[in-house]
């Protein structure tokens, strides 16, 4: 059970901590000043949802989101959400694929090696299917948080940075709402795929107290490095870099590794959910569909990093606002 319940913590922190996330990029658009008690309420969400999408998926054994969509939602309501997940996923692996080549740029690479690199590695990983997918994740997510948090709190103890809430200023706390709605988009349409893969109601809760647990935390140490750089960010494409200005070349070398590695892992995670979704309509091996993709979107990978977040990150925290409610209220109104 609890073998079982780490890698589905390993899986849904491959879901989570991407490109976005681990550069600085889509906690500093959410939150900032005055969101403690912001990542607080996120990390309550999270665990709740997390709950409820794995224990529905589990009980109806599905093996793709449409079909956990339509048991939560309806089958009107799940037809608009399948289109607007399945343009989310496109839309994020397109940002995941960006970012690996802001990632090779800063080292003064060309940018499209290191978009092509992401989509080769990728489409090799899915011959292995689904079980390839988790054991990669059961490997490098360990090792990347690892190294985050380290990185993160070294930072935080150099520049003698304070961890009080201040709770007469928690200005932001509505964001909340936002940035659990953003993601939990992501993490249904994955969840939706392994429900016949979920043995029991016990790895359930080791997976969603635990990944919930490990990013709030996380999510409250980097937006408080974030904050104590403000200044400085608006420079910055990844804002990770701007906390490794003043290390060594090595400390920068060593992040951008585990940088390039989170965005592979959330890449490889929508393409997951997307593959899935596909593959009743085209029987092909997963990696063929895949590789179809990826060819697709590598166009629209010309498109800056930060624009994308900026722009699509947001807009579908507001979307999914009502697919968030309706997670939270799935246990009640499933029993009535």
């Amino acid at each position: 059970m609890w073998r079982a319940g780490f890698k589905w913590i390993f899986l849904i922190l491959g879901i989570m901590v991407g490109a976005g996330y681990t550069s600085g990029r889509e906690l500093w658009q959410f939150f900032g000043h005055e969101s403690g008690l912001a990542i607080i309420l996120f990390t309550l969400f999270f665990i709740f949802c997390i709950a409820i999408v794995m224990k529905a998926s589990y009980r109806f054994q599905t093996t793709n989101y449409f079909d956990l969509l339509t048991i939560m939602l309806g089958k009107q309501m799940a037809r608009f959400y399948d289109f607007l997940i399945f343009f989310y996923l496109l839309s994020t692996t397109v940002i995941m694929t960006a970012g690996s080549g802001a990632t090779f740029e800063a080292f003064s690479m060309p940018k499209w090696a290191g978009i092509l690199f992401l989509a080769v590695l990728s489409v090799i990983l899915f011959i292995k299917g689904l079980q390839g997918v988790l054991q990669f994740n059961s490997f490098v997510m360990p090792v990347l948080m690892v190294g985050l948090v380290a990185m993160l709190l070294l930072y935080s103890m150099d520049e003698q940075i304070t961890w009080d809430l201040a709770w007469e200023r928690q200005s932001n706390w509505m964001a909340a709402f936002t940035f659990t709605a953003l993601n939990i988009l992501s993490i249904l349409a994955v969840l939706g795929a392994i429900g016949d893969q979920i043995r029991s109601n016990g790895e359930i809760w080791i997976a969603s107290i635990g990944s919930g647990l490990i990013l709030g935390a996380t999510s409250f140490l980097y937006n408080n490095s974030l904050v104590h750089i403000a200044d400085m960010i608006n420079f910055y494409e990844i804002p990770l870099f701007a906390i490794l200005q003043n290390y060594s070349v090595y400390t920068n070398i060593l992040m951008s590794i585990l940088l390039w590695f989170a965005i592979f892992t959330t890449a490889v995670s929508g393409m997951l959910a997307l593959v899935t979704r596909l593959k009743p309509y085209f029987p092909f091996p997963m990696w063929k569909i895949a590789l179809v993709l990826f060819l697709c979107l590598l166009p629209l990978t010309s498109i800056g990093f930060s624009a994308l977040i900026g722009f699509l990150y947001p807009l579908y925290g507001i979307v999914n606002l009502y697919l968030f409610c309706a997670i939270l209220l799935f246990p009640f109104y499933k029993k009535i």
